[in-house]
């Protein structure tokens, strides 16, 4: 309990739009057509290129615009977003990190000619950018750091009081807390991304519910390599189509977004 509420305190920067029956349905129905389609004709390299220089001129500029006005009162936060293409990545896969002190996003080539759309790819741009405004990174890190130190605390004192300190025990469970912080509330980062991202990309001229389609394709979760694939790390379902859907009603209907309580 004591581990569960500490982790508690890194959880979403803003509230969820609430989803309903009707965009639910919706969800669903869109979520089956992504699944019955067939394979994508892929992009040349050159048309790919023209695709990314086109969206993440305006998805860099409304991001930017967007963070800076949601990170008004967070002194010497850093909005200014390196977006490249990563052309040493074989995989089709987006991430939003940090290289250094300044936040980067990068698209591999092969997402890049994977899309069928510039909806699609302000989307994915759009959604990482929501990792750097909902503050992702640094309470993932926070989250690791929390659920290292109590678990090994807890172990510490647990083999203190039987009289039988183990240094390896502790440390095995410092790393155990480590991964569980690490993957607290991933899932609902990814939604909350999601609505920022819906955002970002409807503000730069896009239809962000024709973008959010590309993560409902049945994909493996992992690559020829083991590693989580693209839709290993952003899990397709139909419950982030549905929060997109409602993020737009909320746009729709003036309605802004809410720090989270």
């Amino acid at each position: 309990m004591v581990f569960a509420a500490a982790l508690s305190a890194c959880g979403t920067t803003y509230q969820l739009p609430q989803t309903g029956s009707a965009e639910n349905v919706t969800a669903k129905r869109m979520f089956a057509e992504a699944r019955a389609e067939g394979p994508r004709p892929q992009l040349s390299s050159s048309a790919a290129e023209q695709r990314f220089r086109r969206v993440s001129a305006r998805v860099g500029r409304a991001g930017t615009q967007y963070c800076q006005t949601l990170t008004a009162d967070r002194s010497g936060f850093d909005c200014n977003v390196d977006l490249a293409i990563d052309r040493k990545m074989t995989s089709r896969n987006a991430y939003f990190t940090y290289d250094g002190d300044s936040p980067i996003i990068r698209i591999s080539m092969p997402m890049l000619r994977d899309s069928a759309s510039d909806d699609e790819v302000a989307f994915i741009l759009s959604h990482e950018y929501g990792h750097l405004v909902g503050r992702h990174v640094e309470k993932q890190q926070q989250q690791q750091l929390a659920g290292a130190l109590i678990l090994g605390a807890i172990t510490a004192a647990a083999t203190s009081d039987a009289g039988n300190y183990d240094a390896g025990l502790v440390a095995a469970s410092m790393g155990i807390g480590a991964a569980a912080g690490s993957r607290a509330y991933s899932q609902t980062y990814e939604l909350e991304s999601d609505t920022l991202g819906t955002r970002i990309a409807y503000a730069a001229g896009y239809d962000p519910v024709k973008g959010a389609k590309f993560f409902a394709r049945p994909e493996q979760v992992r690559t020829t390599s083991g590693n989580l694939s693209f839709w290993g790390t952003h899990p397709p379902d139909e419950k982030r189509l549905a929060i997109v859907l409602a993020t737009v009603e909320q746009i729709n209907a003036n309605v802004g977004l809410a720090k989270a309580r």
